[in-house]
């Protein structure tokens, strides 16, 4: 099969990478997403243009969703009803549909796209429910030229090692993908449900902290942190399974195999910056700044001082327990560098001493730039650690993920423990004294 896609773009090219996507989206069994791979790997081998080979599939792309569109809007509901079950789009599956983009909006078309089974059917439901056309394909250009761009770019990343790790790959996007839509779907409820989600936190935590009488920013705050501690916890649990099941080699490979094709050795002056963000040089400033915010604009001086001790040094001791606990040697060993690397120990403190400190500053500021300023800074600042631990082969990627999430658990339950004794202290200060 693999031989006959290869045979079919090398011969004709272009014209493949425009039709394959385009009859995919119209519930054709052809894979889409290996053509436009293939199509990478003679992208790689000079035969074929980048950018003509990524505006060709979504160009095909766009086109199959647009009759797919149109399909649907003139059958209508009637005729998916009747004859629907022959092609798997029978009432129960079009009912479900409706309500998801119903509740979800055009938006979700974007990710559609990277979920096989979901993208056959989307343009059809688009139709079926009456998006209005004008807003549906905004989503479905945009989503068709960003799926394209993806796998033509991972086939000449890859290269000839595009037939070792397009399986993997798609896994692995296909996980990113489902998270994202998680991530998107929650802000979703969360912007829509704001106040029942609030409501519901508070009342659950109730039996603690008397949380109704706070303010609502403190309520979203608390509920927020509550969410994130239980995602990265379940994240937590999923990781230590995977560690003990020994299921770390393909992602390792796959990323590692990435990151030293994108950076070469002329990026190494970059990652020797990268690394540093993460040394005690660049951290202890970073925590004793954080104190000085406290000391000046504090709100609960004393409570934060002692929340930003427990953060670094309950940090430092979980993440030196997790490593002896996990006792996993890096790919440095045998050279005695590294010895002990899950979780990372560059990463988890970077996230835990960073996102604290970030945290500090957004909390007792209201201005939005400063909110966006010190959240992409992190974030990006972590990245940039993750990377250069990689890049110089110090830790695999599977100790740099579990570096972030085992950091995140404890930063966010930190931030939550902090909210909750500020609103029990706040509590007892306004409480009634006995007579």
């Amino acid at each position: 099969m693999l031989d006959w896609i290869m045979h079919w773009i090398d011969q004709h090219g272009y014209m493949v990478l425009f039709f394959a996507p385009m009859l995919e989206l119209l519930f054709l069994p052809i894979s889409a997403e290996v053509v436009m791979g293939y199509g990478g790997v003679l992208v790689f081998q000079g035969k074929l243009n980048w950018l003509a080979s990524i505006f060709m599939a979504g160009a095909g792309s766009t086109i199959g969703m647009t009759i797919a569109y149109w399909i649907g809007y003139k059958l209508g509901i009637p005729f998916f009803e009747k004859y629907g079950s022959c092609i798997h789009m029978g009432p129960e599956r079009l009912d479900k549909a409706s309500m998801w983009f119903q509740k979800y909006g055009n938006k979700v078309i974007i990710v559609n796209y990277f979920i096989t089974g979901v993208r056959h059917i989307t343009g059809y439901f688009s139709g079926i429910t009456c998006i209005p056309f004008r807003m549906y394909i905004l989503y479905a250009c945009t989503g068709a030229f960003l799926w394209a761009a993806v796998f033509v770019s991972l086939g000449k990343l890859f290269g000839p090692q595009w037939d070792r790790y397009h399986n993997t790959i798609k896994k692995y996007l296909l996980i990113i993908t489902v998270l994202a839509a998680v991530l998107f779907i929650l802000y979703f409820l969360y912007k829509r449900y704001k106040l029942q989600i609030i409501e519901f936190t508070a009342s659950t935590l109730k039996r603690g902290v008397k949380i109704f009488h706070s303010s609502g920013r403190v309520k979203a705050l608390v509920a927020v942190t509550f969410a994130a501690f239980l995602t990265l916890f379940a994240l937590t649990v999923s990781l230590i399974q995977d560690f003990l099941a020994n299921e770390f080699l393909d992602f390792d490979l796959l990323v590692m195999f990435m990151i030293h094709s994108l950076f070469n050795e002329s990026w190494a002056a970059w990652m020797n910056g990268f690394a540093f963000l993460a040394s005690s040089l660049v951290l202890l400033p970073v925590i004793i700044l954080t104190f000085l915010r406290i000391v000046w604009k504090g709100r609960d001086r004393a409570l934060e001082a002692v929340f930003l001790l427990i953060v670094v040094i309950g940090g430092e001791l979980w993440e030196e327990g997790l490593r002896r606990l996990f006792h996993r040697v890096g790919p440095l060993s045998a050279s005695g560098r590294e010895p002990l690397t899950f979780p990372s120990e560059q990463t988890f403190t970077a996230l835990v001493v960073l996102g604290f400190a970030a945290f500090i500053w957004v909390r007792h500021s209201s201005q939005t730039w400063v909110q966006y300023t010190a959240l992409v800074t992190v974030l990006a600042a972590l990245v940039c650690v993750g990377l250069s631990r990689v890049y110089f082969d110090v830790q695999y990627p599977s100790d740099v993920v579990a570096g972030y999430v085992f950091g995140g658990v404890w930063l966010s339950l930190a931030i939550m423990l902090l909210e909750i004794f500020r609103l029990l202290r706040k509590d007892n200060v306004n409480s009634p004294r006995p007579s």
